[in-house]
């Protein structure tokens, strides 16, 4: 069963493929709104980033993901030696990441700390949901930098990655992320086109200098 019976895929062309920095190990994209990471089972779900960078460089692979509807920050490893490398930056909590989200209404605290396990909700699938029992610990720090009429821009960094983390955390507060197909209510999801978040900001140690890289991309919603 899907919780978006009515979604067509249809990825943005232009940009085609936006690539940031890249060099013999590593390189980092500014994935669109709308897009894949990786492919779907459907064929009509083939189209998507990997596929895009793969075109014209063959060896990437991919070491995390974002959202489809989810725009912004995205790094590839280029041979195997770098994959493993940023892969374990990634599950040791090495890297640091920050993304930008408009949500609905007005977060009262300019900042705080959301400590929210989380669980796949089944029958809804691909949706996940607190779950205080059984869910796996999910922590995100926010902060507020401005209010709108009806809608705060909050920069969210997530401690853990887990599924739809972000989305369900600021759900939690009552604050749904604007355009959010999957979790807004009917006022949240018509006061934008897309979903509002946005990875602006990524962090890592490059695999073969050691040199500690900073990776940002402009806002397409601020």
């Amino acid at each position: 069963m899907s919780a978006n019976p009515d979604f067509i895929y249809q990825p943005p062309l232009s940009p085609y493929l936006d690539i940031v920095y890249r060099d013999e190990d590593l390189v980092v994209l500014n994935k669109p709104s709308g897009l894949l990471t990786v492919p779907g089972r459907l064929t009509e779900h083939k189209d998507c980033l990997q596929t895009r960078v793969q075109r014209v460089l063959p060896t990437a692979t991919v070491v995390h993901r974002l959202d489809m509807a989810t725009s912004g920050i995205l790094l590839m490893a280029l041979n195997k030696a770098a994959h493993v490398n940023i892969s374990r930056q990634f599950e040791k909590r090495q890297t640091e990441k920050q993304y930008l989200a408009r949500v609905y209404g007005h977060v009262k605290e300019s900042s705080g700390e959301i400590d929210q396990p989380l669980i796949c909700d089944w029958p809804n699938r691909p949706k996940q949901k607190v779950d205080l029992q059984h869910g796996k610990k999910a922590l995100t720090h926010y902060r507020v930098l401005s209010y709108q009429n009806n809608s705060t821009l909050v920069e969210l960094t997530p401690v853990t990655g887990r599924s739809h983390q972000l989305r369900v955390h600021m759900l939690s507060l009552g604050h749904p992320i604007l355009g959010d197909r999957l979790y807004a209510h009917d006022q949240a999801l018509t006061e934008s086109p897309r979903l509002q978040l946005h990875a602006h900001w990524l962090k890592i140690t490059h695999p073969v200098t050691e040199q500690v890289l900073t990776f940002s991309t402009p806002c397409p919603f601020t």
